[in-house]
């Protein structure tokens, strides 16, 4: 697998926003069964993913977004929560639905897993 650059998944909560380093997310789904999860049953492609509400994106952002989207590898399996949310694999959705497939490969956790930080901003994190 190529090298990842520093890459957190983000959730807000009662308690502030929580981050999971995505680094640890793939090293503890490693060896977790991967299946088939219907693209069209991933409800985040419907909701604001990479952008929070107050944050307006650019043309810039829009472009390194596609750029990942066009250099994802769709033969790594996607990460989900517990709950069945993406943890980690937006780019490689995307991809799958621009090429017309109906399904990924994914991998998803059995049990809640506890974030790295809790209540800190994003630009507060080691990169």
């Amino acid at each position: 697998m190529k090298k990842l650059h520093q890459q957190y998944h983000f959730r807000t909560s009662d308690q502030g926003l929580l981050a999971w380093d995505v680094s640890r997310l793939v090293r503890l789904s490693k060896d977790l069964p991967a299946f088939e999860k219907s693209v069209s049953e991933i409800s985040e492609l419907n909701e604001s993913y990479w952008f929070s509400p107050d944050e307006e994106a650019t043309c810039i952002d829009i472009i390194r977004h596609t750029k990942q989207i066009n250099e994802a590898d769709l033969s790594y399996p996607v990460i989900l929560c517990s709950e069945g949310k993406v943890m980690d694999g937006m780019h490689r959705i995307c991809k799958a639905v621009l090429e017309g497939r109906e399904t990924i490969s994914a991998v998803q956790f059995e049990h809640p897993l506890e974030p790295d930080y809790i209540g800190k901003k994003p630009d507060e994190l080691p990169y």
